[in-house]
């Protein structure tokens, strides 16, 4: 079947428009009325959940680095020009700090009340109102972080392992995850109970807190860039291979499991993935700019986005799992309404 053949939902639910800068980022805030996109250039460009006004908002002086939902409204942004940004769903961009010519690599931020940014070997962590909390210092050079469920640990990735901190803690002292090589996306599983890293060597590496034990998932033909938990915790899918990669999380797995595979056999590279907030769907956008959602027990597919606007860049769906949005390397920006059966 010839792609002109496919009914992809992005023509009839769906809105697009050409930003023309890659799209670092995406995020729905938590206020369920407002979607950002990071550029490359340093822009954000705001609309409504569904995607009925778009404002462009000129941010970062450079280029934009990262991008979450903030701790209530709006995003929060860091850049290459040291800035650490509050963008609202307005467009209304807000400085809450600088770290000099250094980069704010990347972001996180929990609606609990904290905010994290990494600089270089530190994670800087901020309150609600934007004041420095507290600075917590690294190894190496920071390669990802994230808060778990409760936004109570922070889990942060660097070269040979990670650190897991308690932000409220009266003594920073981590507890640290080793393992040998260079550790970049870092994932908390929902239960709070296992961290699993991407690693420059092509494979993943996963610690079961309780005990310490470690898990080890290879076999990627290329880096892996993205991971997500399906909403109970049960399946990891991964960027990284020819098809979306699931390591199962249950019956004692990963470890002596085989991976699940979904929706692969073109030869072409799956570059981001984001499980749905509710159910056992994943949705996957490729390196040639197809967008899809794949149901984990039965394996069906869903065609969303044709292929042709570029690699797949970023993607992420609102807190109830109606809309995905997505965007390309080439600029291309896509939301998706998914509310209708």
């Amino acid at each position: 079947m010839q792609d002109e053949d496919i009914a992809y939902l992005l023509d009839s639910r769906g809105v697009s428009r050409d930003l023309g800068a890659w799209v670092v980022g995406i995020a729905f805030g938590r206020e369920g009325r407002s979607l950002a996109f990071g550029l490359g250039d340093g822009s954000v460009h705001m609309t409504t959940a569904a995607g009925a006004e778009w404002r462009r908002a000129e941010v970062h002086d450079g280029a934009c680095l990262d991008l979450c939902a903030d701790i209530r409204e709006g995003v929060l942004t860091g850049g290459d020009d040291g800035r650490l940004m509050q963008v609202a769903p307005d467009g209304t961009a807000t400085e809450l700090t600088r770290y000099g010519r250094k980069w704010v690599e990347h972001v996180a931020a929990h609606e609990g009340g904290f905010r994290a940014a990494s600089v270089a070997k530190a994670v800087h962590v901020l309150d609600a109102k934007g004041q420095a909390v507290k600075s917590l210092a690294h190894p190496s050079t920071v390669g990802g972080l994230c808060f778990d469920a409760k936004g109570k640990r922070l889990a942060v990735s660097h070269y040979n392992g990670a650190s897991l901190w308690f932000v409220n803690a009266k003594e920073d002292k981590p507890r640290v995850l080793e393992w040998k090589g260079s550790h970049h996306a870092i994932a908390f599983s929902p239960d709070g109970t296992h961290v699993v890293t991407a690693m420059q060597e092509m494979s993943l590496h996963g610690w079961r807190l309780a005990d310490g034990q470690h898990m080890r998932m290879s076999g990627y033909p290329t880096k892996t860039h993205s991971l997500s938990f399906s909403a109970k915790g049960k399946w990891l899918a991964t960027s990284g291979a020819e098809a979306v990669v699931l390591w199962p999380f249950f019956g004692g797995g990963p470890m002596g499991k085989a991976p699940t595979e979904l929706a692969g056999g073109d030869q072409v590279m799956c570059t981001r993935v984001a499980c749905h907030p509710q159910h056992e769907m994943v949705a996957a956008g490729f390196e040639d700019g197809l967008v899809l959602l794949a149901e984990v027990t039965s394996g069906r597919v869903l065609p969303l986005a044709p292929p042709g606007q570029g690699g797949v860049s970023a993607m992420a769906w609102n807190a109830t799992g109606t809309h995905l949005a997505f965007g390309t390397e080439t600029g291309f920006a896509g939301l998706i309404d998914l509310s209708k059966r």
